[in-house]
């Protein structure tokens, strides 16, 4: 890779993130010279769960998704990542061990941190530190909110939720494409690709929404969908 190549690489991916805005241009070289740039094709494994945790991974393009095997083997997704998100930190302050799987979606490039350099940055930029710590308790909300989900409320609500919480992402119009295939989506919700196909479907016949190809979703009645969701 040309050395242009790299830096541009690099400052797109310190340019991109949360945590390391507000710094100086001074900073955010300095930064960049801790970065390196690590390419995965999709499906492959960035880290196993049992791993030791040396590194904070940030994608610069792609996806990730974070998961869990359970004793059985079945796969629970935990959230996805995507440009400008970065993987767990815990690990690289608790036990150095993952204690998840990191799979690429899609053909992706992340930028990787070393622990050493990451704690010298956290030490040096309290910033970073503070900002890394809204995210992490942005991240324990979600997932107190979706334990809380799977244990209070129906498959249809669940779906519901998340159908409205992804049209709030989208900034106009009232169509958004599934960031995850239904297998993995039943994973993040707790059910199976039958049970989201089939709520899909009856959400549709009831003219909540439009399903437009595999992914495709259009929210025809925001309301409705929203009481659904309650």
């Amino acid at each position: 890779m040309e050395l242009e190549e790299k830096i541009f690489i690099h400052q797109a991916c310190v340019s991109r993130v949360p945590i390391f805005s507000g710094l100086g241009e001074a900073h955010l070289k300095e930064i960049m010279r801790t970065v390196k740039a690590v390419s995965y094709k999709n499906k492959e494994i960035i880290h196993h769960a049992g791993d030791v945790s040396d590194s904070l991974y940030i994608v610069k393009e792609g996806k990730i998704k974070i998961y869990r095997l359970s004793e059985s083997g079945k796969e629970q997704l935990i959230r996805i990542l995507y440009p400008g998100d970065f993987t767990d930190v815990q690990p690289l302050f608790m036990d150095s061990l993952h204690h998840s799987f990191a799979e690429a979606m899609e053909d992706t490039v992340v930028c990787v941190i070393q622990k050493t350099s990451l704690q010298e940055l956290l030490i040096k930029y309290p910033v970073i530190s503070f900002k890394m710590l809204a995210e992490l308790s942005n991240r324990l909300d979600m997932l107190e909110r979706q334990t809380m989900r799977f244990t209070t409320e129906k498959v249809e609500t669940r779906l519901a939720l998340y159908l409205v919480e992804s049209l709030k992402q989208e900034k106009d119009g009232n169509e958004f494409d599934l960031p995850m295939s239904k297998k993995d989506l039943a994973s993040y919700l707790g059910t199976t690709p039958e049970t989201i196909s089939r709520k899909l479907t009856e959400f549709a016949e009831a003219g909540y929404i439009e399903q437009k190809g595999n992914k495709r979703i259009k929210i025809l009645d925001l309301e409705r969908l929203f009481v659904a969701s309650q």
